[in-house]
């Protein structure tokens, strides 16, 4: 996971890949199938989730924006296989801006960028560090696990969806 998280912040993936194979040489075709084979693990979109974001992005009281943890150099692939991800009002990814969530430097970049009060805002995301370092920062959270507790959470704070 530290290794993948590592070019989620901007580390070349060529790069990463032969460090890995040097370490590692008896698995060497495993660690060059993770990012030669990587668009098959990339899976769909939940469509149950990205319903609630349409919900959300139609509403004119929220501005909606994305940040992820993704490498700069495979983020495009899923610009170009998931409609939704063009409908945020802006995405910081990691491998772009070479930061990364759980940090605090990228949640001040977002708010930054998009003018977002943190406690005004609420932060989904399915991973509890991430969570926990978004809370620390003032910021509003969820954790998803699922499209229906998302949808349950969501009310419970009075949002519409």
């Amino acid at each position: 996971m530290d290794w993948n998280e590592n070019q989620d912040a901007g580390y070349p993936l060529q790069q990463a890949t032969e460090e890995r194979v040097k370490l590692f040489p008896e698995y060497e075709e495993w660690i060059r199938i993770y990012y030669g084979r990587w668009e098959e693990m990339l899976g769909n979109q939940i469509d149950g989730t990205v319903t609630i974001l349409k919900q959300l992005i139609d509403n004119p009281n929220y501005k909606v924006v994305a940040l992820t943890n993704w490498s700069a150099e495979t983020f495009p692939i899923a610009l170009e296989r998931f409609d939704f991800l063009h409908w945020f009002e802006g995405i910081v990814v990691s491998g772009t801006e070479k930061m990364r969530k759980p940090f605090n430097e990228i949640y001040e970049l977002t708010l930054n960028r998009f003018n977002i009060e943190a406690s005004q805002s609420l932060f989904i995301d399915d991973n509890a560090r991430n969570i926990e370092a978004a809370k620390k920062m003032g910021i509003n959270t969820i954790r998803f696990n699922n499209p229906t507790q998302l949808k349950s959470e969501l009310r419970s704070l009075k949002i519409d969806v």
